[in-house]
């Protein structure tokens, strides 16, 4: 059984009001974002600025963690603000960056880029234009964006008020060997395109483990063995079936409710807008302590370094 995130142990108690991570690093700056409902194929060529890999910035193996939103230190930005959360390796991943970024009216992420890893963005709030290969498109609270690899992106606030997101990058060892060519232009059969989804248009159906769950994306990519992302229901009151088990590295947001995780025997209480990353294969049970019903989402990485 996998031992929890050093951190995990020393801060925790039974029922802590959310757990803060120390493994809180410094993150890539770039906040990178949105994706297109089919490969986006521009009309003209695109000039974009090619990021490189860099090394986690901290070299502690993550463990299963938990982060409060509310606890997350703020960085102001010149175009918004910045919240960090993990930059670290897994046992599984060279690296798992996630981070949340906040933009003011009119600002852009960043500057038109690509990078090899592949990269999910979920809409926390505000209105967005997301540029993928040339071509915009628009995202707002609940959507999900899925840069595929090399494809030319970025974001601008269509707003008139800041707008937040997560960003997570699972970078897998794919990532470090894929061909440097946008995933439009090598158009692999079977292969997830870049992608811009309203999750919360998804119709959810019952689950053997006591949830309701709306599939948003369950696909192999160019840098992933399997990348999927669902949401899930809790009724109020109700838990999830006990000590569940999965083989890859995931990471659960908290949409709206009250949360009570128990993983490995180790209890935790988490509120909307809060996370936790939990590692493969550590047993975890969910219930309901809250007045309203409990939607998460949850975004799952398999490599071929995942549990077999």
């Amino acid at each position: 059984m996998r031992k929890l995130n050093r951190v995990l142990n020393s801060c925790m108690k039974p029922i802590v009001p959310i757990v803060l991570l120390a493994c809180v690093a410094v993150v890539l700056p770039l906040m990178a974002q949105m994706a297109a409902q089919a490969p986006a194929s521009a009309t003209a060529p695109v000039v974009s600025m090619h990021v490189k890999y860099g090394p986690p910035g901290q070299a502690e193996v993550l463990g299963t963690t938990f982060v409060d939103w509310d606890a997350l230190a703020v960085r102001t930005t010149a175009n918004g603000q910045l919240r960090v959360a993990f930059d670290n390796p897994t046992a599984t991943l060279p690296k798992l960056d996630v981070h949340v970024t906040t933009l003011n009216p009119g600002m852009a992420s960043h500057p038109v880029h690509d990078h090899a890893w592949e990269e999910m963005i979920l809409v926390k709030d505000g209105d967005f234009d997301v540029s993928i290969n040339g071509v915009k498109h628009h995202a707002g609270p609940g959507y999900l964006v899925f840069f595929a690899s090399h494809d030319v992106h970025n974001m601008v606030n269509s707003g008139s008020t800041p707008a937040t997101y997560y960003v997570i990058n699972f970078v897998t060892d794919k990532a470090l060997t894929v061909p440097d060519m946008p995933a439009a232009e090598q158009a692999v059969p079977g292969m997830l395109p870049s992608s811009v989804i309203d999750c919360d248009s998804i119709p959810s159906a019952p689950t053997p483990m006591g949830t309701m769950r709306a599939s948003v994306i369950d696909s192999p990519s160019l840098t992933f063995l399997q990348v999927e992302s669902h949401i899930s229901t809790l009724a109020v009151g109700k838990s999830t079936q006990a000590d569940i088990v999965d083989p890859g590295d995931e990471l659960f947001i908290v949409k709206s409710g009250t949360m009570e995780a128990h993983v490995n025997s180790i209890a935790a209480r988490i509120t909307a807008g809060s996370f936790f990353y939990c590692a493969p294969n550590d047993k975890r049970t969910f219930r309901n302590i809250g007045a309203v019903p409990l939607v998460y989402q949850v975004f799952k990485a398999m490599s071929d370094k995942s549990p077999k």
